[in-house]
C-alpha cells in the first residue's frame, strides 16, 4: 500500500468470546481486510500501536481520524461496543457488520448491519466481501459529496459533534515530548519485567499480594494538599486499596496497592497537577 491509500479503521473482538476462538477473529480480520483492500483502502486495526502505554490514546485518535471505520459487533464484545459508541459520537462514516448469530442491539438497530455467517462458509463470505467493499466505497464517497452526511446523530436531531482538540507544536517540542513518553514507557517495562510482584511489601503488610505497590510521599504538602491527593488516589478506578500513614509529625505517605504499573505511573504523574503553591508547606528558615 502507498501512503496515498486512505485508511479504513477496523474494530473487532480479538480474544475468545461465546463460541468464537481467538483464531476465529484472526480469520474474520483477514476477511475484513480483503474487502477493505478491494475497496481501495488500507485496513487499520484501531488498537494497533507501536507505542507502549498509549494504546487508549491511539484507539481514540484512530477512531477520530480514519475516514471510514468498519465495526464488527458480533458477540457484542464490550470493548467493541464502547468503541462503536465513540465513533458514532464523532458522527463520522461508520459501517457495522455482524455474524448471523448475534442479535441486533436496540440503540444501534437503526444503522444498517451487513451480515456474514458465523461459520464463515466460503460462498456466503465471498458475497459478504463484495457487499462490504461496495458499502465502503459508497459510504466514503457520500461523506465527501454530501455536506449534511451523518452516520447516526442527525437522524435524531441537532447535536454538537465531539471533536479532539489539536495543538500545533514545534519540531523540538514534539521530540522532547516523545522522549518523555519513551522514558515513561521504558520505566513501565522495567517495573513490569524486572520487579517481583510484591516488591515494596513485606509479608506482614496488609497489602502483600494485592497488586502493584503504591507509595507517595506527601511531606511537602500541607493538610489541604494531603487531602486532595488522598481523595484522588482513593477514587482512581484501578486502585485496589489505599491508606494514609503518618511517618513522623506532618510527614504523610499514601500507601496501598494498584492493579498494574500503569495505574501507579498515572497516579504519580497526576499528583503535581493537583497541588498549587498554597498547598505546599513553606520551608522553615534555618536558625541564625
Amino acid at each position: 500500500m502507498t501512503q496515498e491509500t486512505p485508511l479504513c479503521g477496523v474494530v473487532l473482538p480479538i480474544s475468545a468470546i461465546e463460541d468464537c476462538s481467538e483464531a476465529h477473529w484472526t480469520e474474520v480480520l483477514s476477511i475484513l481486510t480483503q474487502a477493505i483492500e478491494a475497496a481501495g483502502f488500507e485496513a487499520n486495526v484501531v488498537s494497533n500501536s507501536d507505542e507502549v502505554g498509549v494504546i487508549h490514546k491511539r484507539i481514540i485518535q484512530n477512531l477520530y481520524d480514519n475516514p471510514v471505520v468498519v465495526v464488527d459487533v458480533s458477540a457484542k464484545n464490550p470493548n467493541v461496543m464502547f468503541e462503536l459508541g465513540m465513533r458514532l459520537a464523532f458522527d463520522k462514516p461508520t459501517i457495522v457488520v455482524k455474524d448471523d448469530q448475534t442479535l441486533y442491539s436496540f440503540d444501534t438497530s437503526a444503522i444498517e448491519h451487513i451480515e456474514y455467517p458465523r461459520d464463515l462458509r466460503f460462498s456466503q463470505i465471498v458475497e459478504f466481501k463484495e457487499r462490504l467493499a461496495e458499502k465502503i466505497v459508497a459510504t466514503h464517497r457520500k461523506s465527501i459529496e454530501d455536506a449534511n452526511y451523518s452516520t447516526f446523530l442527525k437522524h435524531f436531531g441537532q447535536f454538537k459533534v465531539a471533536k479532539i482538540e489539536e495543538t500545533e507544536v514545534s519540531g523540538q517540542e514534539y521530540l522532547l515530548e516523545e522522549m518523555r513518553s519513551l522514558r515513561k514507557s521504558v520505566a513501565r517495562l522495567e517495573r513490569t519485567t524486572m520487579a517481583p510482584k510484591n516488591y515494596g511489601f513485606s509479608r506482614r503488610s496488609k497489602f502483600y499480594g494485592m497488586g502493584e505497590p503504591l507509595d507517595i510521599c506527601l511531606k511537602p504538602y500541607d493538610e489541604a494538599g494531603v487531602e486532595r491527593v488522598f481523595n484522588m488516589v482513593q477514587s482512581h478506578p484501578r486502585v485496589i486499596e489505599v491508606q494514609l500513614e503518618e511517618r513522623t509529625k506532618d510527614h504523610f505517605h499514601i500507601v496501598g496497592a494498584a492493579q498494574d504499573p500503569e495505574a501507579v505511573q498515572e497516579i504519580e504523574d497526576s499528583v503535581p497537577n493537583l497541588i498549587n503553591k498554597k498547598n505546599v508547606r513553606p520551608r522553615k528558615k534555618p536558625d541564625s
